[in-house]
This record gives structure tokens, C-alpha cells and sequence, in this order.
């Protein structure tokens, strides 16, 4: 089991769905369809690059790919899509 760390607003909701305070509704075939095409467009990978990486880098990525369980290009194109969404920042130093 996956243990995810929620924060308040998370932990409240699942408290409520646990006390059976929120009802789950099933989506409609409309939504489901929605949903579907938004998935597929968001996981759809139209681009092809090649990049060098120095021999250290590289092997890191692969260790720390096999520590999540991922194959190493998935790990680099996610770093690669958390940085331009804003999620992975750099660190300042000094």
C-alpha cells in the first residue's frame, strides 16, 4: 500500500467521505467520455528529443528511476514537465 501524505483540506475530505458525510456519484457517459480525451490528450508524447547528459547524470537518473520503480525516460520527461509547470524549482545557493 502507497502510503500519500495529504494536507488538511485532503485529510478533511476523506475524513467526511469515511463518516459518510459525502456521497460518491458515478460520472455519466458524457463525463466519462470528457474525461477519457482529456486523459489520453494529456499523456499523449508527440515529440521526440535527444539530449546528452554526462555519464554521472545519467546513472543517477536510472538509480533513482529503479528506487520509484519507473523506466529512467519517464522519470526525466516528468522533471521535465514539473519544471515548466512551476512544480520543480531550483534551488538558490548563496
Amino acid at each position: 500500500m502507497i502510503k500519500m501524505k495529504l494536507d488538511k483540506e485532503e485529510k478533511d475530505i476523506l475524513e467526511a467521505l469515511e463518516r459518510d458525510e459525502i456521497k460518491t456519484v458515478s460520472p455519466s457517459k458524457k463525463e466519462l467520455a470528457e474525461i477519457k480525451a482529456i486523459a489520453e490528450h494529456t499523456l499523449k508524447k508527440d515529440r521526440r528529443v535527444t539530449i546528452r547528459l554526462y555519464d554521472h547524470d545519467l546513472k543517477g537518473i536510472q538509480k533513482k528511476a529503479l528506487e520509484k520503480g519507473l523506466p529512467y525516460q519517464t522519470l526525466i520527461s516528468s522533471m521535465i514537465h514539473q519544471y515548466v509547470e512551476g512544480d520543480l524549482v531550483e534551488r538558490k545557493i548563496g
